[in-house]
């Protein structure tokens, strides 16, 4: 690890500034970005703690109906707030089904959003890589692609985002709360991420110094909360990062579907909204054919980034229509909810109860 200079930013204000100096990262929990200094991926000349800033650290419900996340709200905190939890229970999912209970205990909101890609050549530096150093080459393209894209990529990367919090936010229409140099400002969560393109090495929208403060939840997210669940398919049942995911949303009408809300993870350079299958949903009845039809227009587009990963297309399919039978049958008791088997339909009652919440999520066979 190089030697790097360290700041304990009082405020925001001190944060941004603190940022200015050349080479400068901000640093709360630092689950992803420690391990990437270790590897010398990362090698920030100043570390610009923020953790000490007061503010950052509350899940706020604001006059207008919709709820603010501070950017330092641990992910165990955020899962195992009973209010929260009952609001947008499929985010509590997707937390819980992340990481181990010691990680969610100490990574962030903010810092979830802010997680590289865990692509293998990313982190190898023995490979080419475009996101570790542009114009360098792709060594994943033509190499082992199990893991990696089948929406949204490019020649440049064909690396996946691998968050499960960032999926169920997306589907919300979760918005993020930036301060920096040049002031505030709010940029919805489907914008916040980046597709590879010309310029993988680009993440995130942010620009230097820019530090998000929190994130937001529109008052309407919580309309679907009776009917919302997130799966992820993995290889093994826990620590592990998702093959493919699915945030499933229904708002019923009237025994017909009066709006829907989709998005997958695992498949993209940043979690993937089905607007498309949305729409294809709004109107009509939840039974199997929709739900395969919604299936197939969630994968629009789809094709395999290399040879190895081209089942990803049909278990994509198949993990939304699963997830979509599970929203239909309700929110469960227990989230995640632990059925006798991975795909027995989950009961139909419904309130988070953060103590019945186990540790970790079942792996789905699909």
């Amino acid at each position: 690890m190089n030697r790097f200079d360290y700041v304990r930013a009082g405020s925001v204000a001190e944060a941004v500034a603190a940022s200015a100096a050349p080479g400068a990262a901000y640093l709360a929990a630092g689950t992803n970005l420690l391990d990437l200094m270790k590897g010398g991926l990362a090698t920030p000349a100043t570390l610009v703690d923020i953790t000490r800033i007061p503010g950052l650290s509350s899940i706020e419900s604001l006059p207008d109906g919709s709820t603010r996340i501070g950017a330092l709200v641990r992910n165990s905190d955020l899962a195992h707030d009973a209010g929260f939890a009952a609001r947008y229970p499929a985010v509590a999912e997707a937390l819980l089904s992340g990481a181990s209970a010691q990680l969610r205990n100490a990574a962030t909101t903010a810092g979830n959003l802010m997680q590289r890609t865990r692509c293998p050549y990313f982190y190898d530096p023995a490979s080419a890589c475009n996101k570790r150093e542009a114009g360098a080459g792709c060594a994943a393209i033509g190499g082992e692609t199990r893991l990696h894209a089948v929406l949204g990529f490019s020649e440049a990367c064909i690396a996946v985002h691998p968050s499960d919090l960032c999926v169920p936010l997306a589907a919300l229409d979760a918005a993020v709360e930036i301060e920096g140099p040049k002031g505030a400002r709010t940029v919805p969560l489907t914008e916040f991420h980046r597709l590879p393109g010309d310029a993988p090495e680009r993440d995130t929208v942010l620009e230097p110094g820019e530090l998000i403060v929190a994130v937001r939840l529109p008052p309407e997210a919580a309309d679907f909360s009776a009917h919302a669940r997130y799966l992820k398919v993995r290889e093994r049942t826990s620590y592990a990062f998702a093959l493919v995911s699915a945030a499933a949303m229904l708002r019923l009408d009237g025994g017909r579907i009066g709006a829907a809300r989709l998005a997958l993870g695992g498949v993209a350079l940043k979690p993937w909204r089905a607007r498309g299958a949305e729409d294809l949903l709004a109107g009509r009845e939840p039974d199997a054919t929709t739900f395969r039809e919604a299936a197939e227009a969630a994968l629009e587009g789809a094709h395999a980034s290399g040879e190895a990963n081209a089942f990803k297309i049909e278990l994509a399919r198949r993990v939304v229509t699963r997830a979509l039978q599970r929203a239909l049958a309700g929110t469960p008791e227990r989230v995640p909810a632990l059925p006798a088997s991975p795909f027995a339909d989950a009961p139909t009652s419904r309130r988070a109860l953060p103590q019945a919440f186990p540790q970790a999520g079942a792996t789905a066979h699909v």
